[in-house]
């Protein structure tokens, strides 16, 4: 099973990569069902998983993306997203913007999860990006100089810090505290992102040319005053938004989200109050209100008539329409080797092993996040099959437990993953290209958050 997935993925690059240079979505479509003939599935199951897979991918986070595509056009066309750029460039040297980028993105990255925050970001990144690109004097992409560092943050919150759903998953099924282990997923995160992102960017940076597509671009930066690209047009007699909106306008859905992790805290969940912040804090009502805050103040409410706007929208969804279907076929090679039972193989290989419990819950999680190409599977899989060593050994740091197996599902995240083909093609990247940006960057974040649950157990415990 572990020979078949790794051949498939092997098969997948090749296809991608060669002279072929097939379509990622054909690739992975393809790759899905030999892989799940090789597994010796059943031919209604091999599609049957494809259908899931692809679907439950884009349930999970293609509307949101498409949200997220509409409020960065009109952040972009308002002149929001330049007006946030320009204040991060008069107040950061070009050497500071990537710990700059990697605040904003922890801040962001603690309520949101992977794939939403990057599609916040992306209009920061890029305006930020393509105003270092026009000052010139920068050696090697921009973008990879403020996006790796975003991606680090990004992935360090995803992986280690709750409220996002592997650690609470962990948090559930080792039976251990939230408090404690947010307090450790913090500590471990922050040098793993300054590692992973701005002292890694400053290495990749000057040796990459990446420039994401033109029509993205366009998309996602502000056009020149009176003109537009496909979108809103920009009057030259009126201010563009001030800093005070345009930073309301990018923030208010990770505001929202935030708001439900302070009201689960605060409210009980059956109460009236407990439901609202449940309801505006789910990633999909807190994109949608953001979306109709920025049409309403930044389009509508500056002049913008009706079918401007729907013309608009209509423009930012052309440019993540292939990102989605990408996306989805990476969810449908993800699921044909979950239904291919590859996660079982693993656990059966690694029963036996005699490692420290978060070595091995590291190593279990690695395992199956990389053959499977689902973190949540990596940490299910890893805490459940810990959970009985959990609750015989009381000398047990769980928190760091959770920690550990959180990291170890960030590993080398690749071409079975839905994530690396939205950075990929969010970047206009290559496979290599891809790979050094994302795959290694979340190895370096998975590395060193082991490294710190080992250090920090030597401490005595926090709680839990």
């Amino acid at each position: 099973m572990l020979l078949i997935a790794l051949g498939g993925v092997v098969v997948l690059v090749l296809l991608i990569v060669s002279k072929l240079k097939l379509h990622p979505l054909l690739a992975l479509m393809g790759v899905s069902i030999l892989v799940g003939m090789a597994a010796g599935m059943d031919l209604g199951k091999i599609a049957d998983a494809i259908e899931k897979g692809a679907g439950e991918t884009l349930g999970n986070v293609g509307i949101v993306i498409a949200l997220g595509a509409i409020l960065g056009k009109i952040l972009s066309d308002s002149g929001a997203t330049e007006r946030l750029a320009n204040a991060i460039l008069d107040r950061s040297s070009a050497r500071a913007l990537p710990w700059a980028m990697s605040g904003a993105a922890f801040v962001i990255g603690i309520p949101m999860f992977f794939e939403v925050g990057l599609v916040m970001l992306l209009p920061l990144i890029f305006s930020v990006a393509k105003k270092l690109e026009e000052r010139g004097g920068l050696k090697g992409s921009p973008y990879i100089w403020v996006g790796v560092p975003a991606i680090a943050a990004l992935a360090a919150m995803h992986g280690m810090v709750p409220p996002h759903p592997g650690p609470l998953t962990a948090i559930a099924t080792l039976r251990t505290d939230v408090g404690p282990t947010l307090l450790y997923g913090i500590v471990a995160g922050v040098p793993a992102i300054i590692l992973a992102g701005p002292v890694y960017a400053r290495l990749i940076a000057p040796k990459m040319r990446v420039r994401p597509d033109a029509a993205l671009l366009a998309q996602y930066t502000s056009a020149p005053v009176g003109q537009s690209a496909g979108g809103l047009q920009r009057n030259p007699e009126k201010p563009g938004p001030g800093l005070a909106i345009s930073l309301l306008a990018v923030l208010l859905p990770a505001l929202l989200m935030l708001f439900r992790t302070a009201g689960e805290a605060a409210f009980p969940l059956d109460s009236a109050a407990g439901k609202i912040t449940v309801f505006l804090g789910e990633p999909v009502i807190a994109m949608f209100v953001g979306v109709v805050f920025a049409v309403v103040v930044l389009a509508y409410g500056r002049g913008a008539g009706g079918a401007e706007v729907r013309h608009s929208m209509a423009e930012s969804l052309k440019a993540v329409a292939g990102i989605l279907l990408i996306i989805a076929g990476g969810g449908a090679f993800k699921q044909v080797l979950v239904d291919a039972k590859v996660g079982d193989a693993i656990v059966d290989l690694t029963q036996n092993l005699a490692l420290p419990a978060l070595v091995l819950g590291w190593l279990i999680a690695m395992l199956l996040s990389v053959s499977t190409g689902s973190s949540t599977v990596g940490v299910v899989g890893a805490s459940g099959l810990l959970a009985p060593l959990a609750l015989a050994d009381p000398s047990l740091n769980l928190p760091l437990l959770v920690i550990a197996i959180g990291s170890g599902s960030l590993f080398f995240a690749y071409a079975n993953h839905a994530s690396f083909w939205l950075v990929k093609e969010s970047f206009g990247m290559s496979m290599g290209e891809a790979t050094k940006a994302f795959s290694v960057t979340q190895s370096i974040v998975s590395l060193v958050g082991l490294g710190m649950a080992l250090l920090l157990n030597l401490l005595p415990a926090w709680g839990g």
